[in-house]
């Protein structure tokens, strides 16, 4: 056994690149292999020159190169291309053998893949692997489900290449088939989120206070310092420092305003409604880059509906632009909040549905390191969980609760400050949104109620006679005994 490889990798692009070179630079002999061979030459010619890796050029000779059972990672593209792998690996594989697919699959192909491979006595593992091209290569926040006998073999190597944090690596395993796989979901969706809430308060500062990038960069940089210390915060203040050498403006201010999406900040959103979850800022994430996206037709409507102006309003003195850059600071951390909550309070209905029994206290804290939605927050929302393992929202865990409630009238503020000068702020809007009618004792959809069981005959519960159950009323009827009663 000892001249077969541990453990093997299908996919070498820069994240499947990098993930072997991770496995093998912690003591773990890796095969590899491509449909391309010439890329699996190049690689352990070049980069994986001197590592413990084996250069596979065909399906078979990848599958003898391995130890038994077998372990194989799969990171190629989601979908037909995981199937298409899969069937060609399959005549080769034996029982007990275990694929790993550490591409970002939707969590119902993989539960649909693990129910074929284990009737096959293939184990399947989908493991959701957050970092980007830097985390696959010096450490990720792992995110695996699936059979939990055949992830304690993998585990060795799992909390070996992953982020280290002050309590352990950033892995844990969330649960049965595709558990990983809906974490690292839901983890894409409050990224959305987040990018969007960020996006929002550079937009506030840059054409409500006319702040150049460069002054933007040391707010953020100052923020990071504090409560809203995170990777996405730490590469925010150093984007705006870059400059662009063709023009010797800000780089940022030189890009297109268009943004892109790969689908999982949909995914989200899409399962949300499924199971009956409100996520409005990652909604909200999604709706500011769908309308970036257009574009062209931005441009024209600028034209026609040229009401409020941008950045028009009272001029901001400079106490004035202290006090709105103070509320910025505490409305991007609350809205923050939210989207963390709309996720959670998400995986929690998810993990009840399909009996997951996903630990939401170790799925926070294997975020705290590796991934791109790392954060000092998420030592917070550990310990919220720790405390309370069936909190029903983040937002009623006592210390959330506190600082939010803290941070209210600064959050009002800002969103009032860039309502009034025309700066659209939809994410940060939608979570105060969120906050007030999570905490409404009453809500205007008795009239919704009301007006579904006049058209429709609905029904509804009455507030004064709850033993009655749904009811209905002939409104119709009500009406004409109304006027003829004039």
């Amino acid at each position: 056994m000892a001249d077969k490889a541990k453990i093997g990798l299908i996919g070498l692009g820069v994240m499947g690149e990098n993930l072997a070179l991770n496995i093998a630079r912690n003591g773990f002999k890796i095969a590899v292999y491509n449909r391309s061979a010439d890329k699996v030459d190049a690689f352990v010619a070049g980069r994986g020159k001197d590592q413990p890796v084996i250069g596979c050029r065909d399906e078979k000779t990848f599958v003898d190169s391995l130890e038994k059972p077998r372990m194989i990672i799969l990171l190629v593209k989601a979908g037909e291309a995981v199937d298409q792998t899969v069937a060609k690996l399959l005549p080769d594989l034996e029982k007990g053998d275990i694929i790993i697919d550490g591409g970002n699959s939707h969590f119902t192909d993989t539960q649909k893949r693990e129910k074929e491979l284990r009737e096959k006595g293939i184990n399947f593992i989908g493991s959701g692997v957050s970092g980007g091209e830097e985390g696959a290569l010096w450490g990720p926040s792992l995110m695996p489900g699936g059979d939990q006998t055949a992830y304690e073999k993998v585990k060795p190597i799992w909390e070996a290449i992953a982020a280290k944090v002050n309590d352990g690596p950033c892995v844990t395993y969330l649960g049965p088939d595709g558990a990983g796989h809906f974490v690292k979901m839901v983890h894409n969706g409050i990224e959305y989120g987040d990018m969007q809430l960020i996006a929002e308060v550079y937009d506030v500062m840059r054409r409500g206070l006319n702040m150049p990038a460069r002054e933007i960069a040391d707010v953020f940089e100052t923020w990071n310092q504090g409560i809203l210390d995170s990777f996405l915060i730490e590469i925010t203040a150093k984007i705006l420092t870059v400059v662009d050498p063709e023009t010797g403006k800000p780089l940022v201010d030189m890009i297109l305003d268009k943004a892109g999406q790969k689908g999982t900040g949909k995914w989200t959103s899409e399962a949300a409604l499924d199971l009956g979850i409100a996520v409005p800022t990652i909604d909200m994430a999604l709706t500011g880059r769908m309308l970036s996206a257009m574009h062209d037709m931005r441009q024209e409507a600028s034209k026609i509906l040229n009401g409020t102006a941008v950045g028009s309003g009272k001029p901001v003195d400079k106490s004035t632009k202290e006090e709105i850059l103070k509320a910025l600071h505490d409305a991007l951390y609350a809205s923050k909040v939210c989207s963390y909550a709309q996720g959670m309070a998400l995986i929690k209905e998810g993990s009840d549905f399909y009996k997951w029994n996903i630990n939401l206290s170790e799925c926070s804290r294997i975020w705290k390191g590796g991934c791109i939605i790392r954060a000092k927050l998420l030592e917070e929302i550990r310990a919220a969980f720790a405390r309370r393992a069936d909190l029903p929202n983040l937002l009623m865990d006592k210390e959330f609760s506190k600082t939010v409630l803290a941070f209210e009238t600064n959050w009002r503020k800002s969103i009032v400050f860039a309502i009034e000068r025309a700066i659209p702020v939809p994410a940060l809007t939608a979570s105060l949104a969120y906050f007030d009618s999570l905490r409404s004792g009453s809500l205007p959809q008795n009239l919704t109620q009301a007006q579904r069981d006049f058209f429709g005959a609905h029904t509804y519960q009455r507030v004064d006679a709850p033993e009655k159950g749904f009811v209905h009323t002939d409104w119709i009827h009500l009406i004409k005994e109304k006027t003829a009663a004039k």
